[in-house]
């Protein structure tokens, strides 16, 4: 593999749009994760990006969102 290539995607971070769409949504934390399928701690976790989402959490928030996963997380360089 090339080092170049793989010190470029590490660099990369997810960022995401869920606090301000729960805002939209007129939701607290507690009522936004239960809307998701998600527990407040992992809901939490993913709104404060100190975790990403699986591709199937990512994929399954979309879905209930609505919208596609890059219209909610998208990459961001360090």
């Amino acid at each position: 593999m090339n080092v170049e290539f793989m010190d470029e995607v590490t660099d990369m971070s997810i960022r995401n749009r869920l606090k301000e769409l729960r805002h939209d949504h007129r939701m607290n934390q507690t009522e936004f994760a239960a809307f998701l399928g998600l527990s407040v701690y992992q809901y939490n976790r993913y709104e404060k990006e100190a975790r990403e989402p699986t591709l199937d959490n990512a994929m399954l928030i979309s879905e209930r969102l609505g919208m596609t996963v890059n219209e909610i997380f998208y990459r961001e360089e360090s």
